[in-house]
């Protein structure tokens, strides 16, 4: 099942949350798909560049790969951890790699739009940043549609990349886990679990100067 679907952007934006025991293993709609791919594909980016391409992995063998890799280094950043700090960690599930059916790489390619992307030569990361919009827009599509989406970042760049065949210059921005849900949790899991609690919009609004 899924969940239904909204046209209200302020209520998407509430109900959107990182995914990760939730899913339901559900195929998606081709439909669906498309349509979330090209809200993906819409979104703003420096120069016109669109230096973003998405890479859709449904292979059960090579996701299991992954969430090996990504179990490895699960245990690599719980090892840093200490007493009730790891403790709590080791209670939220950080992937729904197997779970949602679905994995989405979405990648960066420097080269595109040439050597002169008009407004990236001052700011070499304006490009990086169009492709973190494009996800943007696939989330929220997403949760418009009724879908949840995961962002994985327990890998190494350099296996997910050779997991996948990127071409060289080519970087793994983002693994999504896409799919059906039974449910978007209320509160965000790192609260939930006690591992972080959000800032206040007061806090991170400044006025004129950082120190205002």
């Amino acid at each position: 099942m899924s969940l239904p679907p909204s046209t209200d952007l302020y209520d998407v934006i509430a109900r959107r949350r990182d995914v990760r025991a939730e899913f339901s293993g559900e195929a998606i709609d081709c439909d669906v798909l498309r349509r979330v791919l090209d809200a993906a594909h819409s979104a703003p980016s420096v120069g016109h560049s669109q230096p973003w391409d998405f890479v859709l992995v449904a292979d059960e063998g090579r996701r299991s790969t992954f969430a090996e890799h990504v179990e490895t280094e699960r245990r690599v950043f719980a090892d840093q951890l200490a007493g009730e700090r790891r403790e709590r960690f080791e209670r939220i599930k950080v992937e729904g790699i197997r779970e949602s059916g679905l994995g989405v790489v979405v990648t960066y390619d420097s080269s595109r739009g040439g050597q002169h992307v008009l407004g990236r030569h001052a700011i070499a990361d304006t490009g990086l940043y169009s492709t973190c919009l494009a996800i943007q827009n696939l989330w929220l599509a997403a949760t418009a549609e009724g879908l949840g989406v995961g962002w994985v970042s327990f890998y190494r760049e350099e296996f997910l990349a050779d997991l996948v065949g990127l071409p060289d210059g080519v970087r793994p921005v983002a693994w999504l886990c896409l799919g059906p849900v039974t449910q978007l949790q209320d509160v965000p899991d790192l609260v939930r679990h006690g591992w972080r609690t959000g800032r206040s919009l007061d806090d991170a609004v400044h006025l004129e100067t950082w120190r205002s």
